[in-house]
């Protein structure tokens, strides 16, 4: 499943849905306990970029070494597994 908030990222919410074969959900306004993972997500990458950062600013190199770092960091989500670990799993499967 997948769950939106209501930005205007997600107008096309159902194009995502239907080529992912998913089910979607929208979260209500200011209910950002709805999206608990995605809070916890953002939280543990501002670790890495601090809110406010100029986006522009910050390298490749920089974005790899933090998606390594965060992929690499056992999610309760995953049983306390490594996402990395988990992708490499499920691409072994498909």
């Amino acid at each position: 499943t997948i769950t939106f908030d209501n930005g205007r990222e997600f107008t096309r919410h159902k194009e995502v849905a239907d080529a992912l074969e998913a089910e979607t959900y929208f979260a209500h306004p200011y209910a950002s306990w709805q999206r608990g993972l995605k809070e916890n997500t953002n939280g543990l990458l501002r670790q890495f970029i601090p809110k406010g950062t100029d986006l522009t600013a910050v390298t490749d190199d920089e974005l790899r070494k933090y998606q390594g770092a965060l992929n690499s960091r056992p999610r309760k989500s995953l049983g306390f597994r490594q996402p990395s670990v988990v992708f490499v799993e499920l691409r072994q499967v498909a």
